[in-house]
């Protein structure tokens, strides 16, 4: 496929003749997306919930890679049918129910979008205020900010080969500026850290976990394997998705934790703003590569965002063309990261604490999706384009009622530390569990997850035989 041509395909079931590649091509996509420089403060946080060294490094993996295998399962109806992560969706929810999940992804894709571009140019700002002094801060960001965006709106238009390749390569330079960097981080790394959690925090750790990577990607899983032909096989298309969101932050994760039992000060700083507090501990001659590596790392996860917000887009029913897509999501992208950077103080921590709301929402339609792509298979069925298309019934009320159910028991069991959302979640746990490992671990979004799929499962079992006697009285 030209890289050089934008994609034509939309939501459309992608034709078998332009269906190429192997499974192990998804590596790179989600490696290269995954490898922000977060995800030393992801190791950071995990061990702020009392565990050691080893307690946190092996709770942080099996959490990351749990998550991303369900990323994973989902990627594996994008290379059976050709569509996208979104546009299946209309299978379990019927063409108009699957509108509601829909709207939250695209609201999630478009939030992260902003969230990492304002990222990469406050990164990009923090590092220039040391190699040029003079330039005034509010330059600096501007131009980060404008190049980030351009970046990652002209990437999203191309499309999906493009993604790919740039994907590929981003990877590369990634690895690379992340090994010297560790080298020269390596004597502040230590593995002097007690251990204070019991049984129960250890598995608020993975839950945790789960919540920091994987489930944040689960409205995206398909869109990047739909490429692939159709005969790839299914474990070959999850194993190679769950090795590529997952082994990449794992690496920056144990660099975490090791910051935390050498360093704590510096590790408790980089909790808050890994960007500037470990620019702050290098040579001023690497500080150039930092900077690619940490824009970098932002950007790469917003191409991936930008591209799917995009297919969401055209999944509501918007009648327009996916490049266009892009450059409205892109024209939202550049106005809320002005807002951002230039206008708000405080918007940035409510706004993450309303992305991880959509996250619970995200986590039930995951479960939901998977359930249904179960049972197809199971069933010998395939996703038709008459279903996709038309929607029959328009909405498949057992798991429009499962989502809502599951979202609302959810949203109950997390917490936030933002005031304003703080009063509208956590309204089924106690003030003892809101302050505990319980509530720190946000373990509403695998309740969620889990319970959606548990009702799907028993409100089909109960309402499809129903219908079927209906039928045949």
């Amino acid at each position: 496929m030209d890289t050089m041509a934008v994609e034509q395909n939309g939501i459309n079931a992608v034709p078998e003749g332009e269906r190429h590649g192997r499974p192990r091509d998804l590596f790179w996509p989600w490696a290269g997306s995954n490898l922000s420089l977060f995800g030393v403060a992801f190791g950071v946080y995990i061990v702020g919930l009392g565990l050691g060294v080893i307690p946190a490094i092996v709770t942080g993996a099996l959490g990351y890679a749990l998550s991303f295998l369900l990323v994973g399962l989902v990627a594996v109806g994008g290379s059976r049918s050709g569509v996208p992560t979104m546009t299946l969706g209309r299978a379990p929810f019927g063409y108009q129910g699957n509108k509601l999940p829909t709207l939250f992804s695209y609201v999630s894709n478009v939030g992260w979008e902003i969230v990492l571009v304002t990222l990469a140019a406050q990164a990009g700002a923090a590092i220039l205020a040391r190699l040029a002094p003079g330039v005034p801060a509010a330059t600096a960001t501007a131009v980060c900010f404008a190049v980030a965006a351009l970046v990652v709106i002209a990437v999203g238009v191309y499309g999906h080969a493009m993604i790919m390749v740039v994907q590929r390569y981003l990877t590369y330079a990634f690895v690379v500026l992340t090994v010297v960097y560790m080298v020269l981080m390596a004597p502040r790394l230590g593995g002097s850290l007690a251990s204070t959690a019991g049984p129960g925090e250890w598995v608020g750790a993975v839950i945790f976990a789960m919540t920091l990577l994987g489930l944040g990607w689960v409205n995206c899983g398909a869109d990047y394997s739909r490429y692939l032909p159709s005969a790839s096989p299914g474990r070959s298309v999850a194993l190679w998705t769950m090795l590529g969101g997952a082994l990449p932050p794992m690496v920056l994760l144990v660099f975490g934790v090791l910051l935390a039992g050498g360093d704590p000060k510096l590790a408790e700083a980089a909790g808050t703003d890994p960007v500037t507090a470990l620019a702050g501990a290098l040579p001023t001659w690497f500080l150039v590569p930092y900077l690619l590596t940490a824009i970098g790392g932002f950007l790469a996860g917003a191409i991936l965002d930008i591209y799917s917000s995009g297919l969401s887009m055209l999944a509501l029913g918007v009648p327009i063309r996916r490049h266009y897509a892009v450059l409205i999501d892109g024209l939202l992208m550049v106005l809320g990261g002005y807002y951002l950077l230039f206008v708000s103080t405080s918007f940035l921590a409510t706004f993450q604490a309303f992305l991880a709301i959509v996250g619970v929402v995200m986590a039930a339609w995951a479960a939901i999706f998977l359930v249904d792509m179960w049972r197809l298979r199971a069933g010998g069925r395939a996703y038709d384009e008459g279903l996709l298309r038309t929607g029959a019934p328009a909405v498949n009320w057992p798991g429009v009622v499962s989502l809502v159910v599951a979202s609302f028991a959810g949203l109950g069991l997390i917490t936030s530390g933002d005031e304003h959302i703080a009063g509208v979640v956590g309204f089924l746990m106690s003030e003892e569990m809101r302050g505990g490992t319980f509530g720190s671990a946000n373990i509403g979004v695998v309740i969620a997850l889990v319970l959606a799929g548990l009702l799907y499962v028993a409100i089909t079992a109960v309402v499809r035989p129903r219908s079927r006697e209906r039928r045949a009285g």
